[in-house]
């Protein structure tokens, strides 16, 4: 590993959300492999810890989703990794609303709320760094996901936004759009996708999951993470406002 502030990222401070595990924690790691200081943010306060420790970063433990609270807490970082999600299967005339709103809150404004908060300093700094951990979903559609396929919808567009805005003060934003992922998050889709589908569980992967793609297998959480840290790096200086598809040709079709 880098020894932190040293490397490409020596001297930035990076914040990344969901980072106790899966996806998020693989950038965790990767953002402080190239030197930068990193922000555990996870609502699993002892799973932040443990990765903050190990990298020598700093946890912060944070409903995403509690934004009150959010708007309150004072955030500062060269580079903000929107990353924490979560996932419902349900038909719509069987979702809860509750349940919607708060994955929009979650996905969607939580994101706004920090980029919101980051970019004052980003634009002293005259650089910066957005990195949204969309998905597939958030450039395709699938039945029984309404709130995740709109959250993902959603900060597609906000991620646009925050470039054009961002441009003049050396700021990019970039969507990365993974489609399945070996994470805890889609390993407990499982039971949901079956029951809906009408299908056993075992056959889930193959004919649910990896359906659309051509290359039939599961990315793995690192290699999401090398590429939302290229984002980061000196040589996307001039990528902003894209959405980086690593779905194994799911979108080809």
């Amino acid at each position: 590993m880098t020894e932190r502030g040293v490397g490409e990222l020596g001297g930035k401070r990076a914040l990344v959300t969901g980072a106790a595990s899966g996806i998020g924690e693989a950038v965790a790691r990767e953002l402080a492999a190239r030197g930068a200081s990193v922000v555990v943010a996870d609502l699993d306060g002892d799973g932040a810890a443990r990765v903050a420790d190990e990298i020598g970063g700093e946890p912060w433990t944070v409903d995403l989703a509690d934004l009150d609270a959010l708007v309150a807490h004072p955030v500062e970082a060269d580079i903000l990794v929107n990353n924490a999600g979560i996932q419902t299967v349900s038909p719509i005339e069987d979702f809860d609303p509750a349940r919607f709103r708060m994955m929009i809150d979650l996905m969607v404004t939580a994101p706004f709320l920090l980029a919101r908060a980051v970019l004052p300093g980003m634009y002293r700094a005259g650089w910066g760094r957005v990195v949204n951990v969309s998905s597939v979903h958030g450039l395709r559609a699938s039945a029984f996901k309404s709130a995740y396929v709109t959250a993902k919808h959603g900060l597609e567009g906000l991620s646009k936004v925050i470039a054009l805005e961002g441009a003049p003060h050396g700021v990019t934003s970039n969507c990365v759009n993974p489609g399945y992922v070996r994470t805890a998050l889609v390993e407990k889709q499982i039971a949901d996708q079956a029951r809906v589908h009408g299908i056993p569980e075992s056959e889930v992967v193959e004919t649910v999951m990896l359906t659309e793609n051509a290359i039939k297998r599961l990315l793995e959480p690192e290699e999401v993470a090398d590429l939302v840290a290229w984002f980061c790096g000196p040589t996307a200086r001039m990528v902003t406002g894209t959405s980086y598809v690593m779905d194994g040709g799911w979108t080809a079709r």
